[in-house]
């Protein structure tokens, strides 16, 4: 992979890590059109994670140490064990169902990515006329409950073309939040499993080789993918504060779903 395609991928990755259109569905879609080899590519992405963890990091500093010495200091451990709770369900799943993941065609289909993508985009759509459970003021004000709840939606962004801050935000707002404080926990929560992402890379004695040997390419494709995280982080979290801001994003991902499918069915004819 050149510096070029390095860089192209890293904007990618960091313009849609957060914003609810789909990372993995995007670059999916990418792989296919310029033919990347599926191995080296997915494992390629798997590195440029660390670009957008450090966006999540360097964004969210104030609140991770607030969130920090709440537990150690004031021994207010509620928001640390809701986010423990929402990891839980995707992690587990991630770690069992990994190498179904890596080896299913299914999850690297295009027609699974559209799928979903359109899935998605319309109950974000509709999400205001879904039931609610009742409102809360903010994340802080989870339940364990409804944390689990949004931890077992998040599981289905193990699907390209789902979103993982998608389905952790509409989640979130059937959970009765609103759709920034939604997003803002989705963030959060997605610390941890970001970082085990990240740890995994080192324990396997390919991956580190990978990493190694493409070192160049990996360091400014996770440059850019800080860089352009850090403006979508802050995007995003303004634009939701808008009323009905979700359909925007529902609607586009509807219309790329429409594409995806249809050039599918073309192309098949």
């Amino acid at each position: 992979m050149d510096i070029f395609q390095a860089l192209f991928l890293g904007l990618v990755q960091g313009l849609t890590e957060f914003i609810p259109v789909s990372s993995s569905g995007h670059l999916e879609l990418i792989r296919h059109i310029f033919n990347f080899p599926a191995e080296n590519f997915h494992l390629f992405l798997e590195c440029v994670n660390f670009g957008t963890l450090l966006a999540l990091l360097f964004y969210f500093r104030e609140r991770i140490w607030k969130i920090t010495k709440d537990v150690f200091e004031e021994r207010n451990y509620k928001l640390a064990i809701n986010i423990v709770i929402t990891t839980i369900p995707a992690g587990l799943a991630g770690l069992i169902f990994a190498g179904l993941i890596e080896n299913s065609d299914f999850f690297s289909s295009l027609f699974t990515v559209g799928t979903a993508m359109g899935i998605v985009g319309i109950i974000m759509v509709v999400i205001d006329k879904l039931p609610h459970m009742s409102s809360l003021k903010n994340e802080n004000h989870l339940t364990p409950g409804r944390a689990l709840l949004i931890g077992i939606l998040q599981v289905f962004a193990l699907v390209p073309g789902t979103s993982r801050s998608g389905t952790t935000i509409v989640a979130g707002r059937i959970a009765g939040m609103d759709s920034e404080s939604s997003a803002e926990y989705s963030f959060l929560a997605s610390i941890p499993i970001m970082c085990a992402v990240c740890l995994k890379l080192f324990l396997s004695e390919s991956s580190r080789t990978y990493f190694i040997e493409n070192l160049n390419a990996l360091f400014f494709s996770n440059l850019v993918a800080f860089v352009v995280g850090l403006w979508a982080l802050h995007y995003l979290l303004r634009y939701l504060k808008k009323p009905k801001s979700l359909q925007t994003f529902g609607w586009y991902r509807v219309t790329l779903s429409c594409l995806i499918i249809g050039s599918l069915l073309i192309l098949s004819a």
